[in-house]
């Protein structure tokens, strides 16, 4: 028994010696960069940089492989900070972006071809019939856009449409990957003036289906004093498109369309309000069995 005991003691501190060797001699030195880096990140690991979270993105920082603007939650303020630690100047600042929905055909405006039924997700909702509404291009109004998103930055409304609020939206990205309808996308805060429909049919047909739909009229694309905004061909038909670069906000097209498909929003701030959630599994039909 005290042979054994013995043994495994002396057993016990060779391995702790050579596990001690081998910790000094291949262990891998932390750049002080990216510790300090760490200290200023938000925290989100939302993935909105590319980066398998915020350690990643310090180290791809520090690495020079990744622009310092990508963390899109840290804004300006993060860039700021990033500069200091480098040693390097405050530019190349690429501005914050947020989710733009490219459709205001919710209820009262959209016209339904039936009732949906069924598990709440936009997936699901699109097996039946391409969605409940007449315009198969817009939003299908379940919300799984709202449970994608981490920061609780998108809530549905009482018409039935994800509202999305711009001071806490970080332009991760996540909800422009969900929406199977490619209706949500990440437009700079500098830039106000959005269409909001992407309905490709003749003027008759999209007019049918819903009261605030883009009717191809070119009022917007004649009355442009910076020749921003044009009838692109998409789809079967075509569609309006703003060139954001050319565009100054004057919302002289908003103010000109018939049917409001275009809008202006008030002017947004490069800072955001951070508020991590836990979002809800997304990619499958939520049958809500692993809840």
């Amino acid at each position: 028994m005290l042979v054994a005991v013995i043994s495994l003691a002396c057993m016990g501190a060779i391995f702790g010696i050579v596990l001690g060797i081998s910790s000094r001699k291949f262990a891998v030195e932390v750049d002080p960069r990216v510790e300090a880096l760490l200290q200023v990140m938000p925290g989100a690991n939302c993935g909105a940089c590319g980066q398998p979270g915020c350690a990643g993105f310090a180290e791809a920082v520090v690495a020079g492989t990744v622009n310092p603007s990508a963390c899109s939650p840290g804004g300006l303020s993060l860039y700021e900070k990033i500069a200091a630690i480098l040693g390097t100047e405050v530019s190349d600042y690429e501005e914050r972006k947020v989710a733009q929905l490219l459709c205001q055909g919710g209820v009262g405006h959209a016209r339904m071809s039936y009732r949906y039924k069924g598990i709440s997700d936009c997936h699901a909702v699109l097996k039946k019939f391409r969605g409940p509404k007449a315009c198969n291009t817009g939003c299908v109004m379940q919300g799984s856009c709202s449970r994608a998103c981490p920061f609780g930055a998108i809530q549905m409304g009482a018409d039935g449409l994800p509202v999305v609020d711009y001071y806490l939206c970080t332009g991760c990205n996540k909800c422009v990957l969900e929406c199977p309808q490619q209706i949500l996308k990440l437009v700079g805060v500098s830039h106000l003036v959005n269409v909001r429909c992407v309905n490709t049919d003749k003027a008759k047909e999209a007019k049918a289906a819903c009261a605030v739909a883009c009717i191809k009229c070119r009022i917007c694309e004649k009355n442009c004093p910076e020749d921003a905004v044009h009838l692109v061909p998409a789809g079967n038909g075509s569609v309006a498109v703003i060139d954001y670069d050319k565009c100054s906000n004057c919302g002289i097209c908003a103010a000109k369309c018939p049917t409001k498909a275009i809008d202006k929003i008030p002017p947004l701030s490069e800072d955001v309000v951070l508020e991590i959630k836990e979002a809800a599994n997304s990619g499958c039909e939520h049958c809500k069995a692993c809840a």
